[in-house]
This record gives structure tokens, C-alpha cells and sequence, in this order.
């Protein structure tokens, strides 16, 4: 006796399809599950046994074998226990119906109930893509796979309910989907007009949400570093629909999807500590999973305390900084997730935190300062375009009763920023300032005389590298689309131009 079901498997942070092939013959009780199962796939066996037996039905005492093809993928997680229940029953003819053109996904508990199941978004997505038009989830599961337009989501509730509604006793309903709100309006924790001072800091955050730049902040312990670093997200533009389906996959993949919350429109805000392993961060582990920097893909990366994070951890970033992708190698392959993110990072300039404060004394030495801020590598720091110095915050300003600009206005302005952008590269692969390449800083970056002089004398005084030039320039076109301009002028050049580090001897 012999049954096929169609289930998936999470591969990165796509799905690839997978059956389920049963087979009930003659011999001593066994069951066996071939085609690279993980632990998890294999204690499968116990959990469809007793889910079997306590959902009403009988658990054939036969040879079983159970075969998950393609062989050469390894299986993982506790998805395939739907399927492969839904396999064995058909084998055994204890229930029948028609199968064809449908998707088996969940985990089920002992008594038969299904729970809820991560990666189901990418797996309903990869099933649409080859054709198949209905799916069977868990039921709290049926608003994620409901985002994939053109789909039958059948929630379920145990497998009792399934085998019913295979053979018509009972009559599973379909998931009707809620629109998606487009245009609905997300709140942030943190907003703008909660920050008091700080206004060069602010405008430097305005232009990296405008053009996606990366920023170092520098300054005396409690000057308001870590609360800008978190209010940055309020005032970037809503995420559309497609980055809201890229960000919500990977939260999918990765089990941190908020409960009641299928759809993530909230810009990511990954915030991780500083003792974090250099897998934490980019990605990997046995079974290679989305590191932070994937988790803050659309977002913002914040790294507070810079130079406590490990040297070699934080030199892995230098890649995805620049090709907003990171690339996991393995003996087993190679799989490629998406980082395309802001990040932030805060340090103070020495270990006592008040090197140049103006009100306490720094108690370090000229050197143990020095050492302290060259833990950050010169290539690392090439690749952040604003470098701000945030000094404390007055009296004055701390108790001033006048609030500065909202979010909401702040986040106009990038928006009008962003367009301009858009419209500017259209038909190409880019989205922002910072992703152009050599190429596109040379078409949609010319400086006119004056600002060419002042390049020039830039470059000698600053020591500029290639990358730092080109880093200078988007900069400034950035600054140029705040200002609603469609060439770069000498004061946009001159203000991209005060981001840059000093440089540390």
C-alpha cells in the first residue's frame, strides 16, 4: 500500500518542495523515515504514532517506510508530521480524498492538535509558484500563509478535523484573507521630538534615512546616543508591501514572527550585544540560519558600545556593508541572505567615556585612548559615510518646554527624498544612494567647478581612499535630494564633506 503527500522544506530562506512518499508492506512492526532527516524529523515517528492513535484512528503494526524526496536535502523541523500522518492514513485507507494539487504542513502534538510551525510564509509561497492552489496549515498559522494571493489556505485544527473533511463528514472552511492595508500607519516607540538638542546629530540622521547611509556616533556617556539610534526607524519611509513580505519571511524563517501580527510592517530594529558570536551576527550554525544583520534587513543595526564587539566579529560586516547581501559558506553548500540595512553604531571616545567632555576630566592616557579607538579598523570605518560627534545636552535644552520636530514631519522629508531617488533610478536594481556602484556615482553624481576644486582639495587634506570618494559623493547627492536640488553644489558637497572621521595618529 503505498500514498504520496506533498509537503515543503525551508532551504535558506526559500522553499523547496518535497514528497511525502508512504509505504505500508508485510513484516515485523518498523517504521522508518529516510531522505536526510534531522533529530527533529526523526522523533516525528513518536509524535504521529500517538497523534494517529488519539485522533480515532488505528496505527498500522506493519513495516512502514517513509521516504522525504528529494534524498540530497536535509529535512528539518517538525513540519513533515502533518504530511506524513496524512500519508499513513491514505496508505492504510483509513480516510480518502482528493490530494492531488495540495500542500501538507505542520507539527502535531500528541493528542493530534496541530501548533504552530515557522518558515510556513516562504513554504505557502514556493507551493503557489509550482502550481499548487491549496494548503493546509495549522490554524493559527492561516493569516501568514494567507498573504500569498491566489491561494487555498485550509486551517486546521487537528488531524481528527482533517481526515473528516478528506472523506466529507465535516467541511473545513478556507481562510479568507483580510486586505492589506497599504497605507496603514505604524507607531514607533521612540519619536523624534523626544530628543532634546542634538540637532547636528539629528540632521545627520534625517540624511542617512534618506539615503540609507551608514552612521558612527561618538560622544560622552548619556548624551542621547542609544535613544537617536532608536528613533531612527520612525522616521524612515513605511515599508511597501513587497519589503513588507521580504521582512516578514525572514522573521518566518527565523520563529520571531510577533503572535497576532502575520504581516511585519514595523521597519526592523535588531539591537544585538556586543558579546555576540560572529555566527549571531552574520548567520550559520549547523543548520545555517538568518544572523542579525539578515533580522535587520530593511531596517536599522544598531551596535551600540562599537568597540567592545569583538575585532574579528565586526570585521565580518565589511562585506555586507558593501553588497548588502552575506554569503554563508558551508562543506554542504552555500546559501546567500539578504542584509540591506542601516547601521548605527555609538562608541564613546575612550574607556572613562569623557575624552574632550567639556565639564569632566578624562582620567585616560593619550595612549589608551588612541588604542581604544583604533579597535575599529580603517577599512570598517571607510565604509560608514556619517561620522557625528554628539557633545552632552544643556541644562537649558533638557528643561526647555518647547518640543523640536515630530517624526512625522522628519519622515516627509525623506519620503520627498526617497521619491526623488526612485525616480532617478528607475529600470535599474536600485533603491537608495547608498547602493549605487562606481558606475552610477559617475552618471548621477557630476559636480560642477567649484565643488570639483573642492573635491580636490578634499582628497589631499582628508586622505580620501577611492571608496571614501565615492562614499563623499552619494553623500552629498543625498543632501541634494533633501534640499529638492537636481545638481550637487559646493555646500552639499561641503556638508557631506564635515561626516567624515578624523583621523587617529
Amino acid at each position: 500500500m503505498f500514498a504520496k503527500v506533498y509537503s515543503c522544506a525551508v532551504v535558506g530562506l526559500e522553499g523547496q518542495p518535497v514528497e511525502v512518499e508512504v509505504d505500508i508492506s508485510q513484516g515485523l512492526p518498523s517504521f522508518q523515515i529516510v531522505g536526510l532527516p534531522d533529530t527533529a524529523v526523526q522523533e516525528a515517528k513518536e509524535r504521529v504514532r500517538a497523534a494517529v492513535k488519539n485522533s480515532g484512528a488505528s496505527f498500522p503494526m506493519k513495516r512502514l517506510t517513509v521516504n522525504l524526496a528529494p534524498a540530497d536535502i536535509r529535512k528539518a523541523g517538525p513540519a513533515y508530521d502533518l504530511p506524513i500522518a496524512v500519508g499513513l492514513l491514505l496508505a492504510s485507507e483509513q480516510t480518502h480524498g482528493q490530494i492531488e494539487g495540495a500542500l501538507f504542513v505542520g507539527e502535531l502534538g500528541l493528542d493530534g492538535k496541530l501548533r504552530h510551525t515557522d518558515g510556513v510564509l516562504p513554504m505557502v509561497s514556493v507551493a503557489r509558484s509550482h502550481g499548487i492552489e491549496t494548503v493546509y496549515v495549522p490554524f493559527e498559522d492561516a493569516p501568514e500563509a494567507g498573504l500569498i494571493e491566489g491561494t487555498t489556505v485550509i486551517p486546521v485544527p487537528s488531524l481528527a478535523d482533517l481526515a473528516a473533511h478528506l472523506v466529507g463528514e465535516r467541511c473545513l472552511q478556507p481562510y479568507l484573507a483580510a486586505p492589506v492595508a497599504v497605507d496603514e500607519e505604524v507607531t514607533y516607540p521612540v519619536d523624534f521630538q523626544d530628543i532634546r538638542g542634538q540637532e547636528h546629530a539629528k540632521r545627520a540622521l534625517e540624511i542617512a534615512a534618506a539615503g540609507g547611509h551608514n552612521v558612527l556616533m561618538s560622544g560622552s556617556p548619556g548624551a542621547g546616543k542609544t535613544l537617536m539610534a532608536r528613533a531612527l526607524p520612525s522616521i524612515l519611509p513605511p515599508m511597501s508591501l513587497d519589503e513588507a513580505l521580504e521582512v516578514t519571511k525572514i522573521y518566518s524563517v527565523s520563529g520571531m514572527l510577533p503572535p497576532g501580527r502575520p504581516l511585519v510592517r514595523q521597519r526592523p530594529f535588531c539591537a544585538p550585544h556586543h558579546t555576540i558570536s560572529q555566527a549571531g551576527l552574520v548567520g550559520g550554525g549547523s543548520r545555517i540560519k538568518p544572523g542579525e544583520i539578515t533580522r535587520a534587513h530593511r531596517g536599522v543595526l544598531f551596535l551600540d558600545e562599537l568597540p567592545e564587539f569583538g575585532m574579528q566579529t565586526l570585521e565580518v560586516l565589511r562585506q555586507p556593508l558593501e553588497d548588502r547581501v552575506v554569503t554563508i559558506s558551508r562543506a554542504s553548500g552555500s546559501l546567500t541572505f539578504p542584509a540591506n540595512f542601516i547601521m548605527v553604531a555609538a562608541m564613546n571616545p575612550c574607556p572613562c567615556g569623557w575624552h574632550g567632555d567639556l565639564e569632566k576630566q578624562c582620567t585616560c592616557s593619550a595612549s589608551v585612548v588612541t588604542r581604544y579607538q583604533k579597535r575599529i579598523s580603517g577599512p570598517l570605518l571607510d565604509r560608514i559615510d556619517i561620522h557625528v560627534e554628539v557633545a552632552r545636552v544643556p541644562y537649558e535644552k533638557l528643561a526647555a518646554e518647547r518640543q523640536g520636530e515630530s517624526s512625522l514631519v522628519v519622515r516627509e522629508r525623506v519620503k520627498a527624498a526617497r521619491l526623488r531617488q526612485v525616480t532617478r533610478f528607475h529600470g535599474t536594481r536600485l533603491r537608495t544612494n547608498a547602493d549605487m556602484g562606481a558606475a552610477e556615482v559617475r552618471r548621477f553624481c557630476p559636480l560642477d567647478a567649484p565643488s570639483q576644486r573642492l573635491m580636490q582639495a578634499a582628497m589631499r587634506q582628508l586622505q580620501l581612499s577611492a571608496r571614501g570618494y565615492h562614499r563623499v559623493l552619494k553623500l552629498a547627492r543625498t543632501i541634494a535630494d533633501l534640499a529638492g536640488a537636481e545638481e550637487i553644489g559646493a555646500t552639499h558637497l561641503a556638508e557631506a564633506l564635515q561626516y567624515r572621521p578624523r583621523r587617529v595618529e
